[in-house]
């Protein structure tokens, strides 16, 4: 096997003794000693790293067994080469090229060294093993510092790519460019051509045109009211066996944060109970540039081993699928899950994932886990809200992936194959409701979403104005992805098939037409049930409005109430049942967000309406303010295991020693 491509050929370097004789897991750790870390300690992550089939250095590093500065500093100084502090990475740097490869080359500034490296696992054991025979020019740096370093290079880059890549790459698949100009020509030619058919043939165009209207409200309907077939329980009947961690693989997960100061503690506690081998997390928090809370807040913590956090460079659209687009490229593992910063998922959830990918076909590509509300008892709308996310996400989402339909999928707790989400682009950043079209273009790929028994907190807003913010921007990307994904219709018909395309137009463009509609068809059903409203018009309509007003009456109330019913019977929230009745008012305020959408898709179609957290007051698991940590992580007053673990390692430092101005290369 020849030798690292940094690493000299052993007869052109000074050979120096190896390291000293130890068990081969703590083979690439032993130098620490010589550096005064205890045998304890590297003996203890060397048997972690065995359990879950890491190299050692990883398991010491994410356990928080020593800090990464430290390690570093301590590596640098063992193989005989300088410490960047602060590396500042030249023209030759790529993103993320550079990042995975552990390698930079550095900027003029740094002369004579012209790379810094950030090595892991199996690059650490090669130079370790070839001390002394190390090429020049060569420094040792972190790799968070390296990855600050190459992004700050390459910031401009990241931006254009994150917002920019799936439109340049797949212009027909992202909502930036808008309705297509035949989109435009053919609702034109039909607004010209309806007052005139109106006045030519009235009954014909009126049925026409209810009928068309109909046949769509109706399509939702069904979708909704087939989902009740489908027995989906809220748990696994029998928990999977349990895997040794040495089988499980990198699992990454990714939060995307702006001004979210107030859950941070919220947050980091519930990632702290994720039930998964803390080398095999890959943690991504990603804030942006001039976040004004939570920079600040994140700064003045003591964050967990292993956590990374990236900066988004400043760009436009400013929104959460532009961030996730920026972190990306990074992930490490080969499952992908992305949650809200205000999550609290069940603590097994990466584990069920794992095991259900396992199980299911390659064609399976994500599974989407329960959101549930978390602050019901705030109010009315809460009480609506977890009442109607239950129905979607424990009854109807659950039947259309039963169907191998596609699935319109939530902003979080969606788990994904990392390189299937690659291969479809990452998210689309013009798109103010991400989730759901992410959910179509999978299904236009031909790759199935299934649902995962398990569950997420959610908070919910308690006010009707952050809760109509929110749902104006929920209806503006539905309309949003109803363009983006009609502009070739019938090419989506043919990947889709007759049922899959029928139910693709039901769950995107059904939803926003019943939504706008709802305040005219709701009445009108009425009227043309008790009868008579129509015959003026003529006995053919009369018979087609009377027809169509009682399905949609009769099929609207079933599929308006039966799911929350059947969702509150399979969670047995029994006392939400009477609230169900106020659905209709419910769905009228939906309605008017819906208006609001139309509007704000004219005038601004890339506006976020950022929803703020943190100001729940009640909580199902004990979350809400104050205190809300105890619930799920240990006491305030308790120490982390980071800390305590750190104590074993005196001398060697921690972050707080490195906060002043260390010069760029240090030894």
């Amino acid at each position: 096997m020849s030798p690292h491509p940094l690493v000299l050929p052993p007869s052109q370097g000074q050979a120096t003794p190896g390291p000293p004789p130890v068990a081969p897991a703590l083979a690439e750790l032993a130098f620490l000693g010589l550096h005064g870390v205890p045998a304890e300690t590297l003996r203890a992550a060397a048997e972690l790293a065995r359990a879950a089939g890491v190299p050692p250095v990883d398991a010491l590093l994410r356990h928080g067994f020593l800090d990464e500065r430290a390690f570093y500093r301590a590596l640098a100084a063992e193989l005989g080469l300088p410490f960047a502090a602060r590396p500042r990475a030249g023209e030759g740097a790529r993103f993320p090229e550079s990042v995975r490869a552990g390698l930079v080359p550095l900027d003029e500034t740094c002369a004579p060294h012209r790379f810094a490296i950030a090595p892991a696992g199996a690059m650490v054991r090669a130079l370790l093993a070839r001390r002394g025979a190390i090429a020049p020019g060569l420094a040792v740096t972190t790799p968070t510092l390296l990855r600050r370093a190459v992004m700050t290079r390459c910031a401009e880059a990241i931006a254009r790519e994150a917002a920019h890549g799936l439109p340049r790459r797949r212009p027909e698949a992202s909502a930036r460019d808008g309705a297509s100009g035949a989109q435009i020509g053919t609702a034109l030619a039909l607004a010209g051509a309806l007052p005139a058919a109106v006045a030519a043939a009235p009954a014909t165009t009126l049925a026409c045109l209810g009928a068309t209207v109909g046949l769509t409200v109706l399509g939702a309907i069904a979708i909704r009211l087939d989902a009740l077939r489908v027995r989906a329980p809220v748990a696994p009947r029998r928990p999977p066996p349990r895997r040794p961690d040495a089988t499980l693989p990198v699992y990454t997960v990714v939060v995307p944060l702006y001004r979210e100061a107030g859950v941070l503690d919220r947050l980091l506690r519930a990632l702290g109970a994720l039930d998964y081998p803390a080398p095999k997390l890959d943690i991504k928090l990603v804030v942006e540039a001039d976040d004004p809370e939570t920079l600040p807040a994140l700064r003045a913590r003591d964050l967990p081993a292993g956590l990374e956090v990236i900066v988004a460079p400043p760009g436009a659209p400013r929104t959460k699928p532009r961030a996730l687009n920026v972190a990306l490229p990074l992930a490490r593992g080969e499952f992908l899950v992305v949650y809200d910063a205000e999550d609290v998922p069940d603590p097994d959830q990466l584990r069920l994932a794992v095991d259900l990918f396992a199980r299911a076909g390659p064609e399976v590509g994500c599974l989407q886990a329960r959101l549930v509300i978390d602050n019901t008892e705030d109010g009315w709308l809460p009480r609506l809200f977890t009442i109607e996310y239950a129905a979607l996400f424990d009854v109807i989402n659950p039947g259309l992936a039963a169907a191998g339909l596609p699935v319109p999928l939530g902003g979080t707790s969606m788990h994904l194959r990392t390189d299937v989400l690659r291969a479809a682009g990452g998210w689309d950043a013009w798109n103010v409701t991400e989730d759901a079209d992410l959910g179509i273009r999978l299904a236009l790929q031909g790759v199935r979403v299934m649902d995962l028994p398990s569950s997420t907190l959610e908070e919910a807003p308690a006010r009707l104005g952050p809760w109509m913010a929110q749902r104006t921007r929920w209806m503006k990307g539905f309309m949003q992805t109803c363009i983006t994904h009609s502009r070739h219709p019938g090419r989506a018909a043919r990947r889709l098939g007759p049922v899959g395309f029928a139910a693709a137009v039901a769950v995107t463009f059904g939803t926003v037409l019943s939504a706008l509609l709802y305040p005219i068809l709701a009445p009108l059903a009425v009227v043309a049930l008790v009868g008579g409203a129509l015959d003026r018009i003529g006995p053919a309509i009369d018979a087609l409005g009377w027809g169509i007003g009682l399905v949609t009456l009769v099929a609207g109330a079933a599929a308006m109430l039966l799911p929350p019913l059947e969702a509150l019977r399979r969670r047995r929230w029994w006392r939400l049942m009477p609230f169900v009745a106020h659905l209709p008012v419910y769905y009228g305020l939906v309605s008017v967000a819906a208006w609001r959408a139309l509007l704000e898709l004219v005038r601004e179609p890339f506006r976020w309406n950022k929803t703020e957290h943190g100001l729940a007051r009640t909580s199902r698991a004990g979350l809400a303010r104050p205190g809300y940590g105890l619930a799920i992580g240990m006491p305030p007053s308790a120490p982390s295991r980071c800390d305590s673990l750190r104590s074993h390692s005196p001398g060697l430092g921690n972050s707080s020693q490195e906060k002043g101005v260390p010069p760029l290369i240090a030894r």
